[in-house]
């Protein structure tokens, strides 16, 4: 029987939470609610092998944030949104050095929308290490960042992976902030939610195509992950509208992928999000406002 699809572990956690009861404890494995800027947060930790093997995720800390009124230009949201992403990232950079290297890396493909969500926040990045370099005198107070858009092995034959460990060979960055696009379980979550993991991310994973991963094992630094789901699988989705317990074959066996039909304009809009939540993470003492002016 194939599984269904995620790259969330809030998703995961429900997935088991469905097989095994409501009211089964999940072993290894902790959860909880919040808010922040009146965005709702759930944080999901994988504590051991026990939480690993229920999840099928390492174990690390997972924080998604739900972005209900983005779409709809809600008032306010989008300077909320942008804070709560950075505060929540900042408690996953806690342990870096203020004054370290960050090197951000957008993967994905361009040329595919709803997997563009990785090259279109490395252009809504604050880059700042030629500027702390060269001007210290200026700019010596921030923290100095470096940004690429890791494409992908089709347009460069080069993997990610293997392009963002050559640039921190080359950088000797404190840390890797890697961005790239998800796979949900539900219509519901697409472009509505934002995962941040310490685990470091597995380009590709959610469209069953892995490559190198992007991990401190690979890298040799911290990475953390920054995610937005933009597809279905399609069997997925239909067993969860059927209320099936085993997914259907699905156009003669070929994989599906379900997206918004708006998805450029959403992609654009969380692409913001995230690159201004970053750069306000990395720099803190910065505004939105000052981010609209410097990335416009």
């Amino acid at each position: 029987m194939r599984i269904r699809r995620t790259d969330l572990a809030l998703e995961a956690r429900e997935l088991w939470q469905e097989g095994a009861g409501a009211l089964t404890v999940l072993p290894g494995v902790e959860a909880r609610d919040s808010v922040r800027e009146g965005v709702p947060v759930n944080t999901v930790r994988i504590l051991d092998q026990r939480g690993e093997e229920a999840l099928g995720k390492p174990r690390g800390g997972y924080i998604t944030l739900t972005l209900e009124g983005l779409a709809s230009r809600e008032e306010g949201i989008f300077q909320r949104s942008v804070r709560a992403v950075a505060g929540e990232l900042a408690g996953l950079l806690r342990e870096i050095p203020e004054d370290g290297l960050v090197l951000v890396a957008g993967l994905g493909n361009r040329a595919i929308t709803p997997d563009a969500i990785g090259p279109k926040v490395h252009e809504n990045v604050l880059v700042t290490r030629h500027l702390v370099r060269k001007m210290p005198e200026h700019f010596g107070h921030l923290r100095p960042v470096a940004s690429l858009a890791a494409e992908v092995m089709g347009t460069t034959g080069v993997e990610s992976g293997e392009l963002v460990r050559a640039v921190c060979e080359k950088l000797r960055p404190a840390c890797v902030v890697a961005v790239d696009a998800l796979a949900s379980r539900s219509l519901k979550r697409l472009c509505r939610t934002v995962q941040l993991a310490d685990t470091g991310v597995i380009p590709g994973s959610g469209v069953g195509n892995h490559r190198m991963g992007l991990t401190r094992d690979t890298l040799g630094v911290p990475v953390v992950a920054v995610g937005v789901p933009t597809v279905v699988d399609g069997a997925t989705l239909a067993a969860d509208l059927l209320g099936a317990d085993e997914l259907p074959d699905l156009n003669e066996g070929r994989d599906l992928l379900v997206t918004p039909k708006d998805i450029d304009s959403q992609v654009s809009d969380l692409s913001k999000v995230i690159g201004y939540g970053i750069s306000m993470a990395l720099q803190p003492g910065i505004s939105v406002e000052e981010l609209e002016l410097l990335l416009a």
